[in-house]
């Protein structure tokens, strides 16, 4: 069976985990990010913390385990490059 989407074209399946460790510092930040921007609109904090700083409240939280990403298990794909650009010409 073929799932479709409303246009009719088929819908792609992606497996996705949910992660609770992080595999960079940069995706910790992103994820710190996001969360201190929900903290900044009105969601409740998941943890008791000494600062009153959405960025440090966001930051507690993930120490403590309380925040988990999705992350999509897309295998990264180099593209194949035919063309080799501009010829390097030896003299």
């Amino acid at each position: 069976m073929v799932l479709r989407a409303s246009n009719n074209f088929p819908l792609e399946t992606i497996l996705m985990t949910i992660e609770t460790k992080f595999d960079s510092n940069y995706r910790k930040v992103l994820v710190a990010a996001r969360r201190a921007r929900q903290l900044q609109n009105g969601s409740a904090a998941l943890v008791s913390s000494q600062s009153t700083k959405a960025c440090r409240i966001a930051q507690d939280e993930i120490e403590a385990g309380k925040i988990s990403y999705v992350k999509k298990d897309v295998p990264v794909v180099k593209p194949l490059v035919e063309d080799r650009g501009i010829p390097i010409l030896s003299h």
